[in-house]
């Protein structure tokens, strides 16, 4: 049975942090506030596929209040999801994604998230979609307050 999750994350900009996002670390004036790497492409993939196997989403599996993910790389998150997907006998079958951010340009950047998502997930690069979009200067995103990322995650499961 095929079962679609959909996730959504969004981190304030902050000075002194480095951007990192699908894994990459991009040059920028400033990075994502959070307790992880704040990688707001990596949780929201994550919470597309907890969401396509019914799990809990990210901020219950991995609280900002548990010092063990202080810093912590977001792929660990999206390897955890993939361990929970096999661990039902199920299969990631494709991710879209779409980050939203008014700088940097990223499209540099997208064959690097892409290889980084399918790694963690461990599925080939291209049943990864990424795509990269400003919001035409409105919002928090157009004035560069923040970054968001939104993901659709299909999973084949068992019946």
């Amino acid at each position: 049975m095929i079962r679609v999750g959909i996730g959504y994350d969004v981190h304030r900009l902050a000075q002194g942090r480095k951007l990192i996002l699908g894994g990459v670390e991009i040059p920028h004036a400033a990075g994502l506030e959070g307790h992880s790497d704040a990688d707001v492409l990596m949780h929201a993939v994550c919470d597309a596929v907890l969401g396509a196997l019914g799990e809990p989403d990210i901020g219950q599996l991995f609280p900002n209040t548990d010092p063990r993910w202080k810093n912590a790389p977001s792929r660990v998150f999206l390897e955890e999801a993939a361990r929970r997907a096999a661990a039902r006998g199920g299969r990631i079958v494709n991710i879209d994604a779409t980050v939203l951010a008014e700088a940097p340009r990223l499209a540099p950047h997208i064959a690097a998230m892409r290889a980084n998502v399918a790694t963690a997930l461990g599925i080939r690069s291209d049943c990864v979609g990424i795509k990269a979009t400003t919001n035409e200067r409105l919002g928090f995103v157009g004035r560069q307050e923040g970054i968001a990322a939104i993901a659709v995650a299909s999973v084949d499961l068992p019946e």
